[in-house]
């Protein structure tokens, strides 16, 4: 256990600032690594179990029929859990119904927020295999794209803030933590990007990866967006040093489902210097986190393999019907005139196929109207969405 001098050469310092005629104390942190250094002694066997459940994760996704796919809509529940934690109120059927057209049943703010991350996230998967590396210009344009529509849009999208902000409270006097002094910021989030380029740096990568999650949520450099950015970080940064070939880590419903702890874990870094508390919280969500994932993907392939068996045992109908079924997973919520567009295949077959499909129990009609029909893909939904009802 580090002593109580050396805890406190983690600890930043406080910088004085005025908001409104008021004086604050804004919290400046130390630049990474930590000093003294993170004793790794007591992560080991976290940080094992969850480089163990890493490596089978990118195995599975890698010997998936159809690895895009499942990125397609794991991404969009990333997105939309990411969103929620920021307080949202999106489905993932209303992002759905938002992408195909549909009316989602809440305000379009929302729901444009959790497409923006989608966007984003391929956004820095594209920028990076164009050669791009991390960095300050790529996490100010990828903020860019984050905030570009919604309630965001007015907050400098792609620009590091320029005023004081704070989380909790009404002003920065009673916040619960009032992040560095936007004249420091440009300081802070270069020392930062230094960091991520620091290879003499020996510590594992989730534990650098975790560091660095920690000290942008810390410096909070953008007016609004932190935290869907600081939690995209985590999976392009494992994306960038090569620890998984496709982005298909995502800590938010760990991150959601334990909100305080969270929380808790990120300020006894800031006020106890308490590295190893917030590491053992991290490794525990990265392997839970990436057994999940695992586990989902498994569950989907076995969905559609149960449900292709059904639809060849039509007899005639079966190819027209396997064309719908092939395009509801991409498309889990969709009417017949979208089918039919996509498919080029003619609106009655689409609607006979539909039918079908529906007397299989694989799909079902979600509006209760005559006309104008939506169709769900219910039990591929259920699976996608599990975790991911609004706070």
């Amino acid at each position: 256990m580090a002593s109580a001098k050396q805890r406190s050469n983690r600890i930043g310092r406080y910088a004085s600032t005025t908001v409104a005629g008021e004086e604050v104390r804004a919290y400046v942190p130390p630049p990474l690594p930590p000093n003294p250094p993170v004793r790794l002694e007591g992560l080991y066997p976290k940080l094992e179990a969850a480089n163990r459940a890493l490596g089978r994760l990118d195995g599975v996704t890698s010997i998936l029929p159809d690895t895009p796919l499942f990125l397609y809509m794991y991404v969009r529940k990333e997105a939309l859990l990411s969103a929620q934690i920021e307080g949202t109120q999106s489905s993932l059927s209303d992002l759905l119904l938002f992408e195909s057209d549909e009316v989602p049943g809440v305000p379009i703010d929302d729901v444009e927020e959790v497409s923006n991350y989608v966007a984003a996230m391929q956004l820095g998967i594209d920028r990076m295999r164009e050669g791009l590396p991390m960095s300050n210009r790529l996490i100010r344009e990828l903020h860019g794209v984050l905030l570009r529509g919604g309630r965001g849009s007015a907050k400098q999208p792609g620009e590091f803030r320029r005023s004081q902000n704070w989380l909790g409270g009404t002003r920065p006097a009673n916040a619960r933590y009032v992040p560095p002094p936007y004249e420091l910021v440009a300081e802070q989030m270069s020392a930062l990007e230094k960091y991520i380029h620091n290879h003499a740096d020996r510590m594992p990568l989730l534990v650098r990866t975790a560091m660095v999650h920690v000290q942008f949520e810390t410096i909070h450099p953008f007016l609004d967006g932190n935290g869907r950015l600081g939690r995209l970080l985590i999976t392009l940064l494992l994306v960038a040093e090569g620890a998984l070939r496709e982005p298909v880590l995502y800590l938010s419903l760990y991150f959601k489902t334990r909100r305080q702890d969270y929380y808790e874990a990120l300020q006894r870094v800031r006020t106890d210097g308490d590295w190893e508390y917030w590491l053992e919280f991290f490794l525990d969500g990265v392997r839970q986190t990436a057994e999940q994932a695992a586990a989902t993907a498994g569950d989907i392939l076995a969905l559609f393999e149960r449900d292709r068996a059904m639809i060849q045992g039509l007899g005639r109908p079966a190819g027209s019907a396997l064309q719908v079924h092939q395009f509801m997973q991409a498309h889990p919520i969709t009417s017949v005139a979208a089918a039919s567009r996509s498919l080029s295949i003619s609106t009655p077959t689409v609607r006979k196929s539909v039918g079908h499909l529906v007397d299989l129990g694989i799909l079902s009609e979600v509006t209760g109207k005559r006309r104008d029909r939506v169709f769900a893909y219910r039990e591929y939904m259920a699976i996608l969405a599990a975790g991911t009802e609004p706070l």
